[in-house]
């Protein structure tokens, strides 16, 4: 049961609209479970076309997820460590990490099930088996599944806390000023464009990105960001937001002017506490060949 207070500021938004924006689903989603009798007010269910008023308060039941049957996928997979507990993987790009419309079984998951057979958490049920934190479709670098459930409750309180380390390496247009610097603004999402995340003040949560700079190049930057918090989207936000979008971002970035074919972006190191026995371990996963090639054609440019 979920349960979301309306603000002075939403007063007068269709309920639908706010449950939407406060719980990310989708507003077909939750006019569904208006129309289900699933969500209530002091008792009494919600129409979905019912406008905010405040000091409400809407109780939300959402459904768990039905057991879906996956069908392993053999692909090869680039595994940096692994042992009974973890598998840290370096994401290609490409691959979209679990299942989804229009991604059903070339997913991530699918070939995490095929390698590790029944072995990975049960925790978010089978749609989204062992998985903790994920990293978009075009970004490639570092992921932490968890191998059974001790692992992935520790790994989920290690990144609600930020005690899970998240550093990655991105091309963004425009030149700095300074060596690094903080973006800190709520991300939530645009209120005009589902599929977009957004900095706003409405309906949104806290994001923190770190970056600095590693390297200058005429018109870009190759930049490094720490995450404090992990907001769907957050560098390519961020950096939009303060008006250096990543190179080639197709959400965000405008004409991918150095052809990149999708963002400059990849989780290139991970720092974390083994869940069994508390030892602080790092990975790296060295730049792919997309970015190196991005760089070189950088370098030549001058």
């Amino acid at each position: 049961m979920e349960t979301v207070c309306v603000t002075a500021e939403n007063e007068g938004m269709r309920v639908d609209a706010l449950l939407a924006g406060v719980l990310g689903l989708t507003r077909s989603n939750v006019q569904k479970l208006c129309d289900a009798g699933r969500v209530y007010c002091g008792g009494e269910p919600v129409k979905k076309n019912r406008r905010a008023a405040a000091g409400e308060c809407y109780e939300v039941e959402i459904p768990e997820v039905e057991p879906t049957e996956l069908e392993p996928l053999e692909l090869p997979l680039d595994i940096v460590f692994e042992d009974l507990d973890i598998v840290v993987v370096n994401k290609p790009r490409g691959l979209v990490v679990h299942p989804a419309a229009g991604h059903q079984g070339d997913t991530l998951v699918n070939a995490l099930i095929a390698h590790c057979g029944s072995s990975l958490s049960g925790i978010n049920g089978e749609l989204r088996p062992g998985i903790v934190h994920r990293i978009d479709k075009d970004t490639s670098g570092l992921l932490v599944v968890a191998k059974n459930d001790l692992a992935h409750l520790s790994l989920a309180e290690q990144i609600k806390e930020h005690s899970a380390r998240r550093t990655y390496e991105a091309v963004v247009r425009g030149g700095f000023r300074e060596d690094s610097g903080r973006v800190d603004a709520p991300i939530g999402r645009d209120p005009r464009e589902r599929k977009r995340m957004a900095v706003t003040e409405r309906n949104s949560r806290p994001a923190v990105t770190n970056w600095s700079v590693i390297a200058r190049y005429s018109g870009w930057t190759h930049i490094r960001c720490v995450l404090e918090t992990g907001r769907t989207h957050q560098i390519r936000v961020h950096m939009a937001h303060i008006g250096h979008p990543v190179a080639g971002d197709p959400l965000y970035g405008g004409k991918d002017e150095l052809g990149v074919g999708g963002q400059c972006l990849h989780a290139a190191e991970l720092e974390l506490t083994h869940p069994r026995t508390g030892e602080r371990m790092h990975f790296y996963a060295p730049l792919p060949d997309y970015f190196k090639q991005v760089l070189t054609k950088l370098e030549k440019r001058g």
